[in-house]
């Protein structure tokens, strides 16, 4: 299974549309990885109004240039319920009503005022982080047609991983930190870019044998679940647990 390019997964968004939603996504990701819990809770709030703008433009024939906050989140998510049963439930019922518990985050959970009921925080970060993931697949899948396995790897390649320790020249990826081992190496490229193919990382790690880098390098990783091996197409994916790993291990190369 092919996945669906960054180019083409919401190609049907006007264009600064289409940043809004990536860039209010990233920076949930960056802040959530970088421990700022107040930060990453409050770009969830304007993933919320970014998506409400495109559902909206969904159900009024044509999408706005830009993202546009509703005057009430709330009772507009509320009024996405009526809307003709033509559109699908995803975009009537169900996305509104994440978005109205994203909204309720930012809102009244002591983030985007004074006088909540708890301080930011790691729980409620992780849950705006998870809500984004999900709402950015939800829409690649509606737009794209893809089932939801291939929306979330979609996604997967959409969000950015920023690892200054990854020099990109002439087509390639040069891991700078010599002495990690090969599978480290490994690691650490496809958390920047997943999914890459075989031979490819073969060629970013200069390792010297395509056999013995299968047997050695790729094939025992894969036996750990920290990547996907994939059979059919060569291509190599990293798993949730190899990115935990990463994030865990090898925290300073990530900036």
């Amino acid at each position: 299974m092919a996945q669906v390019s960054p180019a083409k997964a919401l190609e049907a968004l006007p264009l600064a549309l289409r940043d809004e939603l990536l860039a209010a996504v990233n920076s949930v990701v960056k802040n959530y990885r970088e421990g700022r819990w107040e930060p990453a809770e409050l770009n969830g709030g304007k993933l919320c109004e970014v998506v409400y703008s495109i559902l909206a433009g969904m159900v009024a024939g044509k999408f706005p240039d830009r993202a546009k906050k509703p005057k009430n989140m709330l009772d507009a998510c509320k009024a996405l319920e009526q809307a003709d049963q033509s559109f699908p439930r995803s975009v009537r019922v169900q996305i509104p009503r994440i978005l109205i518990a994203l909204y309720e985050v930012r809102n009244n959970r002591g983030v985007g005022h004074v006088g909540g009921d708890v301080d930011p925080n790691h729980m409620d970060a992780r849950l705006v982080l998870e809500l984004s993931k999900w709402l950015l697949a939800e829409l690649v899948r509606l737009f794209h047609g893809v089932n939801t396995q291939e929306a979330q790897q979609t996604v997967d390649g959409l969000i950015e991983r920023t690892v200054p320790t990854i020099w990109s020249v002439a087509n390639k990826k040069r891991v700078l930190s010599i002495d990690l081992s090969y599978k480290q190496k490994v690691l650490l490229l496809l958390y920047a870019e997943s999914p890459v193919e075989a031979r490819t990382l073969l060629s970013w790690v200069e390792h010297p044998n395509y056999s013995d880098f299968r047997r050695g390098v790729l094939v025992p990783l894969h036996r750990e679940r920290l990547i996907e091996l994939d059979a059919d197409s060569n291509n190599v994916f990293l798993s949730p647990l190899g990115v935990d790993l990463v994030e865990r291990d090898m925290k300073g190369l990530l900036g």
